[in-house]
């Protein structure tokens, strides 16, 4: 009888749902599309934007205020990012997405309409905000839609944006500034953005979870925000509008400091914590959040300094900077691809941040090594090794974190791991910038007789080709010398990322979660 019972009801119930599996296979391909368009909008903006600044400048005025569009775009990003994660786990993740998604095109249409250079930083701002709640969005809807044990399909796909966004923005930049003016590098999100927005409003579905009734958490919300500016101005005007020792830096240090060990102690109090600190008890989460750092700090001061190389030491063209990142970018987004695709049928994965540390580290190493006389078919082998391994990296260590936390806090790892992400971006720039600049002025000093300083670190092949030879070689060596010091200390510390590797702990991938719930927003 129970066999009979069995053959009737448990078979009868999975028969049942087989015809359901393709269709929700294939919403949430859908679902998929729409949350990289989302990607999509965050990663390109400030690549877009970047091409069309002295265009911008030249109409609004107010040079000295420039570095502020970039900055107040980053400072609303990196604050708001924890915020974000936090209030989808609160209030559900759909309505939270679409919010923020909403505030990013309200903030694009209004620095579009910026008629002076205060207005568009504020403006911004406001669209910096909306950014942080893209990334982690996408990241933590992933993560409650697809099982860890599943993800790994997606991975290409997702590096595959990263790639799209680095190579085209610059382009789209470039062809918009020159044949539709530089406000349209801003109007050009709303159409996205108007396809995003449709599309997760009408496919998106989430399992219903049951909304807290706890507040939120203000006070530490605050001194997080107030931590993480001090921490990205001090990374952003030390040694570039402020020395390391002024008084503006120490007091933002001080400040930085005293409002993180005040968040620090916040959060043992607060009933429902911006950032829960249990989380870091979980050795994987805490590790994955140290090698995410580390590939933020990497990353961007590869995608800074490689491009800088190339013009001014190989003669590239400025107008093609996103395709010269090409070998990196193809590199990680086919091994990103293979990973993803082993780790889903396999369910292992501690090879992969081990193997791509060790690679991060040998291809800044090789970077490193690049002179006056170096090909571009060779850097562009040095710049693959360097992809590789950031794509055995960049999505495993999202991937790690979310598995290491309960589903509850799935917004929380996504936020912590984008943020540490970030903060490594902003740690990178500015240490590598800072080596980099120091090691050109000396060597200019020492080799041009002073003939051209630091601001000539801004010149394309075209400006250097109409300085003095001796001034241009010398001015070459610099460069060149500049690079191989700041790729030669990120590789030092790109050796931390594999130290954390190798601890990190293969815990079982979530094979399934939650059956998404066809009637519930989220």
């Amino acid at each position: 009888m129970s066999d009979l019972k069995t053959a009737t009801g448990t078979g009868g119930k999975a028969a049942d749902r087989k015809p359901k599996r393709e269709p929700q296979q294939r919403s949430v391909r859908v679902v998929m599309l729409a949350l990289m368009i989302a990607m999509l909008l965050a990663m390109l903006d400030n690549l877009i934007v970047g091409t069309a600044m002295p265009t911008i400048v030249g109409d609004l005025g107010g040079l000295e205020h420039l570095s502020w569009v970039v900055t107040a775009y980053t400072l609303a990003t990196a604050a708001s990012t924890p915020i974000w994660g936090k209030l989808g786990d609160m209030y559900g993740r759909k309505g939270i997405f679409l919010t923020s998604i909403v505030l990013f095109l309200i903030g694009s249409v209004l620095s579009g309409m910026s008629q002076d250079m205060g207005q568009l930083i504020g403006f911004r701002a406001i669209q910096g905000l909306g950014a942080g709640g893209l990334m982690v969005g996408v990241m933590a809807i992933i993560g409650d839609l697809v099982p860890p044990r599943e993800r790994g399909k997606y991975q290409g796909l997702m590096a595959g944006v990263m790639a799209i966004a680095m190579i085209g923005g610059p382009l789209v930049g470039g062809t918009i500034t020159d044949h539709l003016g530089w406000r349209w590098s801003f109007y050009i999100n709303l159409p996205l953005g108007a396809v995003a927005l449709g599309m997760v409003t009408a496919v998106l579905h989430l399992p219903k979870r049951e909304r807290t009734k706890s507040k939120v958490d203000y006070l530490g919300a605050g001194l997080l925000t107030v931590g993480i500016t001090s921490i990205v101005l001090v990374t952003t005007w030390g040694g570039s509008q402020y020395d390391w020792n002024s008084a503006v830096i120490m007091e933002l240090i001080a400040i930085g400091v005293a409002s993180l060990a005040g968040f620090l102690f916040v959060e043992t109090k607060a009933a429902e914590p911006i950032i829960p600190l249990h989380v870091f008890r979980n050795r994987n989460f805490t590790l994955m959040s140290v090698v995410g750092f580390m590939s933020g700090f990497v990353m961007f001061g590869a995608v800074l300094f490689l491009p800088l190389f190339q013009q001014s030491v190989q003669g590239a063209s400025a107008t093609n900077s996103g395709l010269l990142l090409l070998p990196m970018l193809l590199s990680m987004m086919i091994v990103s691809l293979i990973a993803g695709r082993i780790t889903t049928s396999s369910g292992r994965y501690k090879i992969f941040p081990i193997v791509g540390s060790i690679l991060m580290v040998a291809g800044l190493f090789l970077l490193s090594q690049m002179d006056t006389g170096t090909t571009r078919f060779t850097s562009g082998i040095y710049m693959a090794v360097l992809g590789a391994g950031m794509g055995f990296l960049m999505q495993i260590t999202m991937l790690v974190a979310q598995n290491s936390v309960e589903l509850k806090d799935m917004g929380v790892a996504s936020s912590a791991t984008t943020l540490f992400r970030t903060l490594g971006s902003s740690f990178g720039v500015a240490i590598m910038g800072a080596l980099f600049t120091g090691r050109v002025q000396d060597e200019m000093v020492a080799r041009g007789g002073g003939a051209a300083t630091t601001a000539s670190a801004q010149l394309d092949a075209a400006s250097l080709a109409k300085l003095p030879v001796p001034v241009r070689e010398a001015y070459e060596f610099a460069v060149s010398s500049g690079t191989h010091l700041a790729f030669l200390v990120g590789a030092s510390v790109g050796l931390i990322a594999v130290v954390a590797s190798l601890f990190v702990e293969e815990v079982p991938l979530r094979g399934a979660g939650p059956e998404p719930v066809a009637d519930a927003a989220g």
